[in-house]
């Protein structure tokens, strides 16, 4: 039996029906993924739906999990995430999900972070519906993608209701993060509390030639904010759009010596105490 033959088909309002009902853990309400009692139960309601009437739907439960798992779980870590799970039941034009990481593969915090600052066109430090609304659309229409205003509605409808874990309206820079699959810290790969000097200045190069994507010698703008989110979330795991702001400024007061609203190379150096070659 081929696993691809008894794919369901789904909307974006059944989708996210199905992930409301099976990502359910008591400790942890919509912890990103199905597992364990949950995944069973899942697969358990999809033999149901797909054969109602088999007598030997237990003896088949088993081997049906096996063969969409084996198909559909990317990372092989024995559940399934999100996006796999939109893999499974959603058609190619309603796979929203698919969407973003598809089209619009992220692996550098400072170009989330000109996506965030265009986006909360307020400030608030949030997405709000309308803002992710205009995102939607903006990015549907760079790729060419028509798409009646009812289902863009329904696009943004659905995603709100999947991302917005405390149902205040809005995503903040977290949600946003996790629906744009950016990549993991950059800073992560450096251990610079445990390098020799002059590990810690070919480690300063590597990091700064990284968030310096205009490649001028000074971090602005979404560079400053892409360092200061990597920065912070090192101690910090999950930091809000407000946090990032308050945690930039610091970073500008302590480090933009000629306040010129930028950090010279020679500037971010001399407030992680290296020198470096102007």
């Amino acid at each position: 039996m081929d696993s691809s033959s008894l794919r369901p088909q789904l909307d974006a309002a059944g989708f996210l029906h199905i992930w409301k009902r099976f990502d359910t853990d008591g400790q942890c309400p919509d912890n990103g993924y199905i597992e364990g009692k949950e995944l069973d139960a899942f697969f358990h309601h999809l033999l149901k739906k797909l054969c109602p009437t088999d007598e030997e739907a237990g003896e088949k439960l088993q081997k049906i999990k096996d063969q969409f798992m084996a198909t559909y779980d990317v990372s092989a870590d024995g559940r399934l995430e999100i996006q796999e799970l939109a893999n499974m039941v959603l058609p190619e034009d309603e796979n929203f999900l698919l969407l973003f990481r598809r089209e619009t593969p992220l692996d550098n915090s400072v170009e989330f972070m000109q996506i965030w600052r265009k986006y909360d066109a307020d400030s608030s430090g949030f997405i709000s519906a309308t803002e992710l609304r205009d995102f939607l659309r903006d990015l549907l229409l760079q790729h060419k993608k028509a798409i009646s205003a009812a289902k863009l509605d329904n696009y943004t409808d659905t995603m709100m209701k999947i991302f917005d874990k405390n149902e205040d309206g809005r995503l903040d820079l977290n949600d946003l993060a996790r629906i744009l699959a950016l990549q993991e810290n950059f800073l992560l790969q450096f251990q610079m509390d445990a390098c020799t000097t002059e590990e810690r200045k070919r480690d300063f190069e590597k990091i700064f030639a990284h968030y310096d994507v205009s490649q001028t010698g000074a971090l602005e703008g979404p560079e400053v904010d892409g360092f200061v989110k990597d920065m912070m979330e090192l101690v910090k795991p999950s930091i809000s759009g407000v946090d990032l702001d308050k945690f930039r400024e610091i970073l500008l007061r302590h480090c933009d010596v000629n306040r010129d609203g930028k950090i010279q190379k020679t500037e971010l150096a001399l407030c992680l105490g290296l020198k470096v070659t102007p």
